[in-house]
Protein backbone atom coordinates (compact mmCIF):
# COMPACT_ATOMS: atom_id res chain seq x y z
CA UNK A 1 0.00 0.00 0.00
CA UNK A 2 1.78 3.11 -1.13
CA UNK A 3 2.05 6.22 1.78
CA UNK A 4 -1.04 8.51 1.32
CA UNK A 5 0.51 11.96 0.75
CA UNK A 6 -0.98 15.06 2.76
CA UNK A 7 -1.72 18.00 0.70
CA UNK A 8 -0.47 20.87 3.53
CA UNK A 9 -0.93 23.42 0.88
CA UNK A 10 -0.10 26.70 2.29
CA UNK A 11 -1.53 26.53 5.96
CA UNK A 12 0.25 28.34 8.66
CA UNK A 13 0.61 25.67 11.25
CA UNK A 14 2.32 27.93 13.53
CA UNK A 15 -0.65 30.93 13.55
CA UNK A 16 -2.86 27.92 14.60
CA UNK A 17 -0.91 27.03 18.22
CA UNK A 18 -2.64 28.02 21.05
CA UNK A 19 -1.58 32.05 22.53
CA UNK A 20 0.48 30.47 25.55
CA UNK A 21 2.43 28.52 23.26
CA UNK A 22 3.45 31.67 20.83
CA UNK A 23 4.00 33.67 23.52
CA UNK A 24 6.74 31.48 24.88
CA UNK A 25 8.79 31.25 21.21
CA UNK A 26 8.67 34.85 20.76
CA UNK A 27 10.11 35.08 24.35
CA UNK A 28 12.98 33.01 22.87
CA UNK A 29 13.83 35.89 20.42
CA UNK A 30 15.65 39.08 20.61
CA UNK A 31 12.46 41.50 21.54
CA UNK A 32 13.21 43.66 18.46
CA UNK A 33 12.34 40.68 16.45
CA UNK A 34 9.75 39.50 18.08
CA UNK A 35 7.74 42.78 18.08
CA UNK A 36 8.15 42.40 14.12
CA UNK A 37 6.19 39.78 13.70
CA UNK A 38 2.85 41.96 14.64
CA UNK A 39 3.05 42.82 10.97
CA UNK A 40 2.30 39.28 9.81
CA UNK A 41 -1.39 39.03 10.46
CA UNK A 42 -4.00 40.36 12.44
CA UNK A 43 -3.51 36.97 14.48
CA UNK A 44 0.02 38.22 15.48
CA UNK A 45 -0.52 41.58 16.18
CA UNK A 46 -1.30 41.18 19.97
CA UNK A 47 0.75 38.62 20.66
CA UNK A 48 3.69 40.56 22.01
CA UNK A 49 1.83 40.90 25.33
CA UNK A 50 2.11 37.49 25.98
CA UNK A 51 6.01 37.27 26.21
CA UNK A 52 7.76 36.40 29.74
CA UNK A 53 11.41 37.68 28.82
CA UNK A 54 12.32 41.27 27.18
CA UNK A 55 15.39 40.57 25.84
CA UNK A 56 16.74 44.25 24.17
CA UNK A 57 19.30 44.42 21.92
CA UNK A 58 20.32 47.94 20.10
CA UNK A 59 22.40 45.62 17.04
CA UNK A 60 19.42 44.26 15.91
CA UNK A 61 17.74 46.64 13.74
CA UNK A 62 18.31 50.90 13.77
CA UNK A 63 19.95 51.57 17.06
CA UNK A 64 19.10 54.84 16.28
CA UNK A 65 15.54 54.18 17.06
CA UNK A 66 16.24 51.74 19.94
CA UNK A 67 15.66 53.94 22.90
CA UNK A 68 12.14 54.83 21.52
CA UNK A 69 11.29 51.04 20.99
CA UNK A 70 12.24 50.22 24.79
CA UNK A 71 10.01 53.24 25.89
CA UNK A 72 7.10 52.14 23.78
CA UNK A 73 7.61 48.54 24.44
CA UNK A 74 7.59 48.67 28.23
CA UNK A 75 4.62 51.18 28.08
CA UNK A 76 2.68 48.60 26.06
CA UNK A 77 3.54 45.76 28.63
CA UNK A 78 2.76 47.90 32.12
CA UNK A 79 -0.17 45.98 32.63
CA UNK A 80 1.62 42.42 31.65
CA UNK A 81 1.63 39.48 34.27
CA UNK A 82 3.49 37.34 32.32
CA UNK A 83 6.87 39.49 31.91
CA UNK A 84 9.41 38.22 34.73
CA UNK A 85 12.77 38.45 32.94
CA UNK A 86 14.61 41.94 31.44
CA UNK A 87 18.08 41.27 29.54
CA UNK A 88 19.24 44.85 28.52
CA UNK A 89 22.32 44.85 25.84
CA UNK A 90 23.60 47.78 24.97
CA UNK A 91 26.37 47.98 21.92
CA UNK A 92 25.90 51.73 21.67
CA UNK A 93 25.88 54.76 24.51
CA UNK A 94 22.69 55.99 25.46
CA UNK A 95 21.35 58.66 27.12
CA UNK A 96 22.26 57.89 31.16
CA UNK A 97 18.66 59.37 32.48
CA UNK A 98 16.59 57.03 29.53
CA UNK A 99 18.69 53.70 30.67
CA UNK A 100 18.33 54.59 34.41
CA UNK A 101 14.60 55.29 33.57
CA UNK A 102 14.07 51.34 32.26
CA UNK A 103 16.17 50.07 35.38
CA UNK A 104 13.92 51.86 37.56
CA UNK A 105 10.55 50.89 35.57
CA UNK A 106 12.12 47.17 35.66
CA UNK A 107 12.19 47.41 39.69
CA UNK A 108 9.31 49.12 40.40
CA UNK A 109 7.07 46.17 38.21
CA UNK A 110 8.35 43.46 40.34
CA UNK A 111 10.39 42.06 37.56
CA UNK A 112 12.20 38.38 38.61
CA UNK A 113 15.26 38.68 36.64
CA UNK A 114 17.62 41.82 35.52
CA UNK A 115 20.37 41.34 33.20
CA UNK A 116 22.39 44.75 31.68
CA UNK A 117 25.54 44.73 29.74
CA UNK A 118 25.87 48.61 28.08
CA UNK A 119 28.46 51.13 27.41
CA UNK A 120 29.85 53.28 29.95
CA UNK A 121 27.17 53.91 32.02
CA UNK A 122 26.91 54.73 36.35
CA UNK A 123 23.67 53.04 37.54
CA UNK A 124 22.51 55.74 40.39
CA UNK A 125 22.08 53.60 43.33
CA UNK A 126 19.68 55.63 44.99
CA UNK A 127 16.99 53.79 43.23
CA UNK A 128 18.69 50.42 43.62
CA UNK A 129 16.51 48.39 45.47
CA UNK A 130 13.56 45.72 44.49
CA UNK A 131 12.01 43.41 47.33
CA UNK A 132 11.25 40.56 44.07
CA UNK A 133 14.11 40.47 42.25
CA UNK A 134 15.47 36.91 42.39
CA UNK A 135 18.67 37.11 39.74
CA UNK A 136 20.64 40.10 39.29
CA UNK A 137 23.56 40.38 36.18
CA UNK A 138 25.41 43.37 36.07
CA UNK A 139 28.61 43.41 33.63
CA UNK A 140 30.70 45.58 31.19
CA UNK A 141 30.60 48.54 31.02
CA UNK A 142 28.59 49.20 34.26
CA UNK A 143 29.56 51.18 37.56
CA UNK A 144 27.63 51.90 40.68
CA UNK A 145 27.70 55.68 41.67
CA UNK A 146 25.82 58.21 43.22
CA UNK A 147 23.67 58.32 46.37
CA UNK A 148 22.79 54.61 48.38
CA UNK A 149 18.96 54.23 48.97
CA UNK A 150 17.38 54.95 52.37
CA UNK A 151 18.59 52.32 54.86
CA UNK A 152 21.36 51.37 52.03
CA UNK A 153 21.09 48.45 49.30
CA UNK A 154 18.25 46.14 49.65
CA UNK A 155 17.52 43.49 47.72
CA UNK A 156 15.70 40.93 49.92
CA UNK A 157 15.06 38.19 47.69
CA UNK A 158 18.13 38.05 45.18
CA UNK A 159 19.57 34.91 45.17
CA UNK A 160 22.15 35.10 42.53
CA UNK A 161 24.00 38.02 41.84
CA UNK A 162 27.10 38.07 39.04
CA UNK A 163 29.14 41.36 38.71
CA UNK A 164 31.17 41.49 35.74
CA UNK A 165 34.11 44.69 35.18
CA UNK A 166 31.68 46.49 38.01
CA UNK A 167 33.29 49.30 39.01
CA UNK A 168 32.45 50.97 42.44
CA UNK A 169 32.40 54.64 42.22
CA UNK A 170 33.51 56.77 45.41
CA UNK A 171 32.88 59.93 44.18
CA UNK A 172 29.91 60.90 46.74
CA UNK A 173 29.83 57.68 48.89
CA UNK A 174 31.89 54.75 50.24
CA UNK A 175 30.29 52.11 47.84
CA UNK A 176 31.80 48.87 48.01
CA UNK A 177 31.21 45.16 47.69
CA UNK A 178 30.50 44.63 51.28
CA UNK A 179 27.51 47.63 50.52
CA UNK A 180 26.26 45.66 48.18
CA UNK A 181 25.97 42.16 49.09
CA UNK A 182 25.31 43.05 52.80
CA UNK A 183 21.83 44.13 51.04
CA UNK A 184 21.20 40.77 49.84
CA UNK A 185 20.38 38.40 53.06
CA UNK A 186 19.25 35.32 50.87
CA UNK A 187 22.42 35.30 48.55
CA UNK A 188 23.17 31.80 47.35
CA UNK A 189 25.22 32.03 44.07
CA UNK A 190 27.83 35.00 43.61
CA UNK A 191 29.80 35.57 40.90
CA UNK A 192 32.63 38.51 40.68
CA UNK A 193 35.17 38.55 37.68
CA UNK A 194 36.98 41.38 37.40
CA UNK A 195 40.56 42.06 34.80
CA UNK A 196 42.19 44.78 33.30
CA UNK A 197 44.76 47.09 34.27
CA UNK A 198 42.58 49.80 35.96
CA UNK A 199 42.61 49.73 39.98
CA UNK A 200 41.51 46.50 41.48
CA UNK A 201 39.07 46.34 43.71
CA UNK A 202 38.77 45.05 47.02
CA UNK A 203 36.95 42.02 47.42
CA UNK A 204 38.84 40.39 50.28
CA UNK A 205 35.86 40.76 52.56
CA UNK A 206 33.40 39.72 50.48
CA UNK A 207 32.86 36.27 51.05
CA UNK A 208 31.84 36.97 54.89
CA UNK A 209 29.47 39.45 54.24
CA UNK A 210 27.41 36.13 52.65
CA UNK A 211 26.41 34.04 55.05
CA UNK A 212 23.91 32.19 52.97
CA UNK A 213 26.27 31.66 50.25
CA UNK A 214 26.51 27.99 48.35
CA UNK A 215 28.13 28.69 45.51
CA UNK A 216 30.85 31.13 44.78
CA UNK A 217 32.92 32.02 41.59
CA UNK A 218 35.67 34.79 41.39
CA UNK A 219 37.92 35.87 38.69
CA UNK A 220 40.61 38.13 39.40
CA UNK A 221 43.56 39.14 37.19
CA UNK A 222 45.73 42.00 37.27
CA UNK A 223 49.24 40.81 36.76
CA UNK A 224 50.58 44.10 37.23
CA UNK A 225 49.05 45.40 40.75
CA UNK A 226 50.99 43.20 43.03
CA UNK A 227 51.45 45.75 45.51
CA UNK A 228 47.55 45.48 46.64
CA UNK A 229 47.86 41.73 46.68
CA UNK A 230 45.52 41.28 49.59
CA UNK A 231 47.77 40.71 53.02
CA UNK A 232 44.54 38.19 54.18
CA UNK A 233 41.87 36.84 51.77
CA UNK A 234 38.62 35.50 53.36
CA UNK A 235 37.06 32.65 52.84
CA UNK A 236 34.35 32.73 55.62
CA UNK A 237 30.79 31.18 54.12
CA UNK A 238 29.99 27.94 56.13
CA UNK A 239 27.28 27.43 54.08
CA UNK A 240 29.53 27.16 50.83
CA UNK A 241 29.74 24.23 48.71
CA UNK A 242 30.98 25.33 45.69
CA UNK A 243 33.65 27.45 45.32
CA UNK A 244 35.33 28.60 41.34
CA UNK A 245 39.08 30.50 42.52
CA UNK A 246 40.66 32.10 40.07
CA UNK A 247 43.23 34.99 40.87
CA UNK A 248 47.19 35.19 41.58
CA UNK A 249 48.16 33.60 44.77
CA UNK A 250 47.40 36.10 48.14
CA UNK A 251 50.36 36.42 50.63
CA UNK A 252 47.59 34.82 53.45
CA UNK A 253 43.97 32.70 53.52
CA UNK A 254 41.47 32.97 56.31
CA UNK A 255 38.85 29.78 55.46
CA UNK A 256 35.90 28.32 56.95
CA UNK A 257 34.28 26.00 53.88
CA UNK A 258 33.37 23.56 56.42
CA UNK A 259 30.53 22.71 53.95
CA UNK A 260 32.35 23.40 51.00
CA UNK A 261 31.44 19.42 48.47
CA UNK A 262 33.40 20.96 45.13
CA UNK A 263 36.72 23.58 44.28
CA UNK A 264 37.60 24.73 41.06
CA UNK A 265 41.39 26.22 41.82
CA UNK A 266 42.91 28.42 39.00
CA UNK A 267 45.79 30.20 41.26
CA UNK A 268 48.58 31.55 39.85
CA UNK A 269 52.15 32.52 41.25
CA UNK A 270 53.28 36.47 40.99
CA UNK A 271 55.91 36.85 37.88
CA UNK A 272 58.25 40.13 39.06
CA UNK A 273 61.04 39.84 38.27
CA UNK A 274 62.58 42.87 40.26
CA UNK A 275 62.18 40.10 43.07
CA UNK A 276 63.88 37.39 42.03
CA UNK A 277 66.06 37.23 45.02
CA UNK A 278 63.00 37.53 47.74
CA UNK A 279 61.32 35.11 48.87
CA UNK A 280 58.02 33.51 47.00
CA UNK A 281 55.09 35.39 47.70
CA UNK A 282 52.12 33.96 48.90
CA UNK A 283 50.91 31.16 51.26
CA UNK A 284 48.08 28.33 50.21
CA UNK A 285 48.93 26.01 53.69
CA UNK A 286 45.64 27.49 55.35
CA UNK A 287 43.59 27.86 51.87
CA UNK A 288 44.59 23.74 51.66
CA UNK A 289 43.93 22.95 54.77
CA UNK A 290 40.29 24.75 55.18
CA UNK A 291 39.06 23.00 51.40
CA UNK A 292 40.54 19.76 52.74
CA UNK A 293 36.37 18.09 52.71
CA UNK A 294 36.22 18.63 49.55
CA UNK A 295 34.54 15.45 47.41
CA UNK A 296 35.41 17.12 44.48
CA UNK A 297 38.98 19.00 42.97
CA UNK A 298 39.84 20.58 39.54
CA UNK A 299 43.11 22.10 39.68
CA UNK A 300 44.93 24.01 37.03
CA UNK A 301 48.94 23.65 36.14
CA UNK A 302 49.47 27.06 37.84
CA UNK A 303 47.80 25.83 40.75
CA UNK A 304 50.02 22.92 40.74
CA UNK A 305 53.15 24.79 40.87
CA UNK A 306 51.78 27.35 43.55
CA UNK A 307 50.83 24.39 45.55
CA UNK A 308 54.58 23.30 45.44
CA UNK A 309 56.10 26.59 46.10
CA UNK A 310 53.61 28.25 48.17
CA UNK A 311 52.57 25.31 50.41
CA UNK A 312 54.19 23.92 53.86
CA UNK A 313 52.13 21.31 54.33
CA UNK A 314 49.31 18.90 52.27
CA UNK A 315 46.54 18.15 54.40
CA UNK A 316 44.72 14.79 54.58
CA UNK A 317 42.03 14.58 51.89
CA UNK A 318 40.13 12.22 53.20
CA UNK A 319 36.19 12.94 51.28
CA UNK A 320 38.27 13.12 47.91
CA UNK A 321 36.68 11.35 45.19
CA UNK A 322 37.19 13.04 42.45
CA UNK A 323 40.40 14.25 41.50
CA UNK A 324 41.43 16.43 37.80
CA UNK A 325 44.43 18.04 37.13
CA UNK A 326 45.50 20.51 34.09
CA UNK A 327 49.42 19.12 32.50
CA UNK A 328 52.13 21.76 31.32
CA UNK A 329 55.27 21.23 29.37
CA UNK A 330 56.85 24.00 31.60
CA UNK A 331 55.34 22.40 35.12
CA UNK A 332 56.31 19.83 36.81
CA UNK A 333 54.20 17.02 38.83
CA UNK A 334 56.21 17.83 42.18
CA UNK A 335 52.59 17.73 44.30
CA UNK A 336 51.07 15.02 42.21
CA UNK A 337 52.36 12.08 44.73
CA UNK A 338 51.75 14.32 47.87
CA UNK A 339 47.60 14.98 46.76
CA UNK A 340 47.37 11.23 46.03
CA UNK A 341 49.17 9.70 49.12
CA UNK A 342 47.21 12.10 51.15
CA UNK A 343 43.94 11.03 49.20
CA UNK A 344 43.33 7.70 50.62
CA UNK A 345 39.71 7.14 49.13
CA UNK A 346 40.14 8.53 45.70
CA UNK A 347 38.21 6.86 43.04
CA UNK A 348 38.28 8.77 39.88
CA UNK A 349 41.36 10.78 38.39
CA UNK A 350 41.17 12.89 35.41
CA UNK A 351 43.90 14.12 33.88
CA UNK A 352 44.02 16.95 30.94
CA UNK A 353 47.58 16.33 29.39
CA UNK A 354 50.22 13.92 30.17
CA UNK A 355 53.27 15.90 28.90
CA UNK A 356 54.67 17.93 32.22
CA UNK A 357 58.15 19.36 33.27
CA UNK A 358 60.70 16.69 34.36
CA UNK A 359 62.59 17.24 37.23
CA UNK A 360 64.61 16.13 40.11
CA UNK A 361 61.70 15.98 42.60
CA UNK A 362 58.68 14.94 39.97
CA UNK A 363 57.90 11.98 41.97
CA UNK A 364 57.13 8.59 41.77
CA UNK A 365 53.52 9.34 40.16
CA UNK A 366 55.27 9.09 36.63
CA UNK A 367 58.21 7.06 34.88
CA UNK A 368 60.23 10.48 34.57
CA UNK A 369 63.01 10.19 36.94
CA UNK A 370 63.57 6.26 36.53
CA UNK A 371 66.34 5.95 39.44
CA UNK A 372 64.25 7.73 42.11
CA UNK A 373 60.98 5.46 40.80
CA UNK A 374 62.91 2.44 41.38
CA UNK A 375 64.30 3.12 44.40
CA UNK A 376 60.56 3.95 45.86
CA UNK A 377 59.62 0.74 44.18
CA UNK A 378 61.98 -1.46 46.30
CA UNK A 379 61.21 0.60 49.48
CA UNK A 380 57.45 -0.87 48.69
CA UNK A 381 56.08 0.66 45.49
CA UNK A 382 55.10 3.58 44.23
CA UNK A 383 52.05 6.00 45.36
CA UNK A 384 49.76 4.75 42.43
CA UNK A 385 50.17 1.20 43.66
CA UNK A 386 48.51 2.07 46.66
CA UNK A 387 45.81 4.01 45.41
CA UNK A 388 42.37 3.18 45.05
CA UNK A 389 41.50 4.68 41.85
CA UNK A 390 38.91 3.19 39.98
CA UNK A 391 38.10 5.21 36.91
CA UNK A 392 41.17 7.32 34.96
CA UNK A 393 39.95 9.87 32.61
CA UNK A 394 42.74 11.08 30.22
CA UNK A 395 41.86 13.63 27.77
CA UNK A 396 44.14 15.17 24.82
CA UNK A 397 45.99 12.40 24.87
CA UNK A 398 48.62 12.53 21.45
CA UNK A 399 49.96 9.02 21.35
CA UNK A 400 53.41 10.70 21.79
CA UNK A 401 55.89 8.03 23.41
CA UNK A 402 56.16 9.85 26.04
CA UNK A 403 52.59 9.76 27.18
CA UNK A 404 52.88 6.36 26.13
CA UNK A 405 55.06 5.96 28.79
CA UNK A 406 52.74 7.32 31.01
CA UNK A 407 50.23 5.15 30.15
CA UNK A 408 52.13 2.18 30.57
CA UNK A 409 52.99 2.90 34.49
CA UNK A 410 49.57 4.18 35.20
CA UNK A 411 47.70 0.41 33.85
CA UNK A 412 50.87 -1.27 35.63
CA UNK A 413 50.60 0.10 39.16
CA UNK A 414 46.86 1.33 39.73
CA UNK A 415 45.70 -2.19 40.72
CA UNK A 416 41.91 -1.39 41.38
CA UNK A 417 40.99 0.42 37.98
CA UNK A 418 37.89 -0.40 36.53
CA UNK A 419 37.48 1.76 33.74
CA UNK A 420 40.22 4.00 31.82
CA UNK A 421 39.08 6.82 29.25
CA UNK A 422 41.29 8.02 26.76
CA UNK A 423 40.67 11.38 24.76
CA UNK A 424 42.41 11.07 21.49
CA UNK A 425 43.69 13.97 20.28
CA UNK A 426 44.75 13.78 16.55
CA UNK A 427 43.90 15.30 13.02
CA UNK A 428 40.99 13.86 11.54
CA UNK A 429 41.98 15.29 8.35
CA UNK A 430 44.74 13.21 8.05
CA UNK A 431 43.37 10.42 9.08
CA UNK A 432 41.27 10.60 6.07
CA UNK A 433 43.63 10.80 3.89
CA UNK A 434 44.84 7.24 4.77
CA UNK A 435 47.27 8.03 7.74
CA UNK A 436 44.85 6.22 10.08
CA UNK A 437 46.79 7.74 12.87
CA UNK A 438 43.71 7.38 15.30
CA UNK A 439 43.80 3.51 15.04
CA UNK A 440 48.15 3.20 15.80
CA UNK A 441 47.67 5.45 18.72
CA UNK A 442 44.65 3.51 20.13
CA UNK A 443 46.57 -0.02 19.57
CA UNK A 444 49.30 1.30 21.21
CA UNK A 445 47.24 1.80 24.38
CA UNK A 446 45.14 -1.76 24.35
CA UNK A 447 48.56 -3.55 23.81
CA UNK A 448 49.82 -2.23 27.20
CA UNK A 449 49.66 -4.98 30.05
CA UNK A 450 47.30 -3.95 33.00
CA UNK A 451 48.35 -4.74 36.39
CA UNK A 452 44.20 -5.03 37.18
CA UNK A 453 42.07 -7.98 35.49
CA UNK A 454 38.90 -5.58 35.88
CA UNK A 455 40.46 -2.77 33.84
CA UNK A 456 38.06 -1.96 30.47
CA UNK A 457 40.20 0.85 28.05
CA UNK A 458 37.60 3.10 25.96
CA UNK A 459 38.09 6.24 23.51
CA UNK A 460 36.47 9.08 22.90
Amino acid sequence: MSAKRVDMGSRDLISCLPDEILGKILSLLWTNRAACTAVLSKRWRNLLALVDNLDLNDASGNYRYFCDFVDRTLALLSNSPTVKRFSLNCNFQHEDARVDNWIRTVLERGFLELHLKTVDHRIDTEFFTSNTLVKLTICDGFSLDGRLPPGGVFFPALKTLSLVQVEFSDDYTDFTYEDFISGCPVLEELSLHNEGDYDPPDWSGVVSSAPSLKRLTIFHSFPDYREVAYESCLFETPSLVFLDYSSFVAEKYEVDLCSLEEARLNIRSWDDESDQDDDIFGDVTDLLSGISNVKTLHLSYDTLEVFHLCCDTMPMFYNLHTLSFESHKDIGWQVVPLLLNNSPNLETLAIEGLVHQVTNMCGDACPCNIPKRRKKMEEGGCCLSTCQVKILHISGYRGTLRELKQMRYFLANLKCLETVKVGVKVNRRQDSYGNNKYQRITNAVMKLPRVSSNCQIHFF
